[in-house]
């Protein structure tokens, strides 16, 4: 038999791209609406559109993943409920998410929408796929860190489908983990607004370069070994970009995955010249290979996206003049890039003068004066970021209203089967059957619920669906096409005057209900005299109650805490388990969880207290219940979070809060080689090192001054002393207070 081939799930940042990916080949698409997805700084979809966009795929036997994949506050809950019971409405394909409070809700208040879990979540190997497994999501994306070999182990391990990236721009730091943009400015990742500060040039006693600035990831060549390795989803990034780049990007990944193998070197050089139609960065095999950490960044290449035609030579109040390199033309658009590698305006050609005269392009060697009303920096370097598309805007329009869902629960058994409705006053329905026991190809679930997919209809489509099979039985495709006509002949009949159960609402009240009741679930000691302060040499900050806390690793008799590091690759698993087991010998009872994975390697330990902790992301009392329910005795409110958010969180929170006072956290953690060390600096004044730590093989980015906030009531203290070997003075200390946005 034929292997299956992967899903090919492409970028819509709009409805346009949306129909450009389906058009081009794509199986899936992923989108987001105006709030808590992780590109709000795209143009998005509004509920309307995206219920018509997604009742378009299904028509078309294809599907949607709607992002609500960013980290969310505890005042900001009862928003996000809202949204999710409008999207229940909607009948996504999936929710991507990243928050444990959003998995939460959508878990146990919506259970008929299927959850991934986003490249956010910092799922990197087997262990962490076990709790994805705990926490009830059906596909994890995982980490863009991850090589070939350990996703060749990592998918033998699991059941669960596994989603990667193939193609579009790389992040430096480990997913879920980068602080960098929120310390540059209050704007954070994590909440769907990163600035890109690693786009930008900083400097070194060595030199200057775009240090933190991967080339792009353009994974043609890979397909068939990842095709091999069995994962489900192969995922092009992209959603801040046009119709123009989904459609070359898309046609160049369908071609490949449809491409016999004999054929496959003969063609991909057709497809790489549709590729470089997508005016990215250079590309790269991103960290599929080991060997390409070394070889990812290149400090001498700017960090802006598109490809180079040119340099600013002349500004006026109009517009500005330069000499092409490259062909451009009316429908282009061009970024204009400060030598700095601060983001640059961009404009889109409607007006060009070639020469002095009017023209519609011009070409390479010809002198050019664009037209535009905004201002651009002098000497900027010129980026084609994109190419003319059509206008998809009446197609958009032209979408169908979304027709009535009807969720389905069907039983087939020897005898017959059962269709139920759970969301609509449609009676039971049962057709009688006298069916064989199978010795091979017996119905499964797949096979019914996709035909029952066919609702024939403009009015009705199959909602959420359980199948319940009681054994093995021969089902001909000609017995299941007949029942799928009569049972929809009977629901279109029953409910030609509506009918539909707002499920959602019945949902949204008792989330209202159980919310309201939540409180937490603990007492305060008289006095918060329980400080945490990592191990270090010399002097501590706290008082002589502090608890020593120590990497797993490095675990002794003075130590009373053990911390699991944020990153362990899939060949690291086993020797981590040991640590922990020797820490446990040893007599620690206390474990600091940094990622997910920890709950598993931490799950044979019934007498120890678990605290999870940054990088680990807290924001809600939703997020502290679902890691009460893996185990965890404490959390830490996440470090991004203003004081009001803090607050907000602790009045809910079943579980004692931790507040990170005092300390360099990581702003940015990476497996690539970066080429710098030590002290560097921005055109700002900004300081920052850089250093590399042997044991877990990652390089991280610290500020130079210090973390520090004021104790705030009802929340436990943690110092992070972890490079107390910087000499700190008051002046050096960077008092954080402000909202982050």
């Amino acid at each position: 038999m034929k292997a299956k081939l992967p899903e090919l799930l492409a970028p819509a940042g709009t409805p346009a791209s949306a129909l450009a990916a389906f058009d081009a080949g794509a199986d899936a698409v992923y989108a987001g609406l105006s709030k808590f997805n992780a590109r709000e700084r795209g143009e998005n979809f509004d509920a309307d559109t995206m219920a018509r966009v997604i009742d378009y795929a299904h028509r078309n036997r294809k599907k949607v993943y709607v992002t609500l994949n960013t980290l969310i506050k505890e005042m900001e809950l009862p928003e996000l409920v809202e949204m999710l019971s409008c999207l229940n409405e909607m009948n996504p394909d999936a929710l991507l998410v990243q928050d444990l409070g959003v998995l939460r809700i959508a878990r146990e208040y919506f259970p008929g929408l299927e959850l991934h879990g986003s490249t956010q979540m910092g799922f990197h190997n087997s262990a962490g796929l076990e709790v994805a497994e705990k926490l009830g999501l059906k596909r994890v994306v995982l980490e863009r860190q991850v090589t070939m070999e350990e996703l060749r182990t990592i998918r033998s391990k699991t059941s669960l489908e596994i989603e990667v990236f193939i193609h579009g721009a790389l992040c430096c730091s480990l997913s879920g983990c980068c602080l960098f943009s929120s310390h540059m400015g209050g704007f954070s990742g994590n909440r769907g607004k990163c600035k890109q500060p690693c786009r930008r040039r900083y400097y070194s006693k060595d030199g200057n370069g775009f240090f933190f600035s991967p080339q792009d990831l353009a994974a043609l060549e890979l397909i068939p070994e990842l095709s091999d390795i069995g994962v489900e989803s192969l995922k092009i990034e992209g959603r801040l970009r046009q119709p123009d780049y989904v459609t070359a990007a898309v046609s160049a990944y369908r071609m490949m995955l449809d491409c016999p193998r004999d054929e496959f070197n003969d063609r991909i050089g057709e497809a790489r010249e549709m590729l470089s139609r997508t005016c990215g960065r250079k590309w790269s095999s991103g960290f599929y290979r080991e060997k390409s950490f070394g070889e990812l960044i290149k400090h001498d290449s700017i960090g802006a996206t598109g490809i180079r035609c040119g340099s600013v030579e002349a500004v006026a109040e109009d517009g500005f003049g330069f000499t092409a390199t490259r062909r451009v033309g009316l429908g282009d658009r061009l970024r204009i890039q400060p030598l700095g590698g601060d983001d640059g305006p961009a404009v889109s050609l409607t007006k060009i003068f070639v020469n002095n005269d009017p023209a519609k392009r011009a070409k390479a060697g010809d002198r050019v004066f664009v037209c535009c009303d905004k201002p651009v920096p002098d000497r900027g370097i010129i980026f084609k970021i994109g190419e003319s598309f059509g206008d998809y805007s009446a197609r958009v329009a032209a979408l169908p209203e979304k027709r009535m869902r009807v969720d389905l629960d069907i039983t087939l058994t020897q005898k017959g089967i059962t269709v139920k409705s759970g969301n609509t006053i449609l009676p039971d329905w049962s057709f009688e059957l006298d069916l064989q026991t199978a010795e091979r190809r017996p119905a499964d679930e797949a096979q019914l619920k996709n035909e029952f997919a066919a609702a024939d209809s403009d009015r009705f489509e199959l909602g959420a669906c359980t199948i319940y099979i009681d054994g093995k039985y021969f089902l001909p495709a000609s017995v299941l096409k007949e029942l799928r006509r009569e049972f929809w002949k009977f629901a279109k009949k029953h409910l030609a005057n509506g009918g539909v159960i707002d499920s959602s609402g019945v949902a949204l009240e008792k989330f209202r209900r159980e919310y309201n009741a939540l409180a937490p679930q603990y007492e305060l000691p008289a006095k918060m005299i329980e400080t945490v302060a990592v191990k270090v040499r010399g002097a501590e900050p706290g008082n002589r109650n502090a608890i020593r806390a120590m990497n797993v690793f490095d675990v002794s008799k003075e130590c009373s805490e053990a911390i699991l590091p944020e990153f362990v690759s899939e060949d690291r698993v086993n020797s981590v388990a040991k640590a922990v087991e020797n820490a446990y010998r040893l007599g620690i009872r206390r474990f600091r969880v940094t990622s997910l994975y920890g709950f598993a390697l931490l799950d044979k330990y019934s007498d120890i207290v678990i605290s999870a902790s940054t990088p680990l992301p807290v924001c809600n009392s939703c997020a502290a219940l679902e890691l009460e329910r893996l185990g965890a005795g404490k959390v830490m409110a996440h470090i991004e979070l203003e004081k009001a958010a803090v607050e907000a969180m602790v009045e809910k929170s079943p579980l004692p809060v931790e507040l990170y006072r005092y300390g360099r956290p990581a702003l940015l953690t990476t497996r690539a080689n970066l080429p710098v060390e030590g002290e560097l600096r921005d055109n700002r004044k900004n300081e920052f090192e850089v250093r590399f730590d042997k044991k877990s093989r990652l390089t991280r980015l610290y500020a130079r001054p210090v973390f520090s906030i004021p104790r705030m009531e009802r929340c436990f203290d943690y110092y992070d002393l972890t490079n107390a070997t910087w000499r700190v003075t008051e002046a050096e200390t960077f008092n954080y207070e402000g909202e982050l946005h």
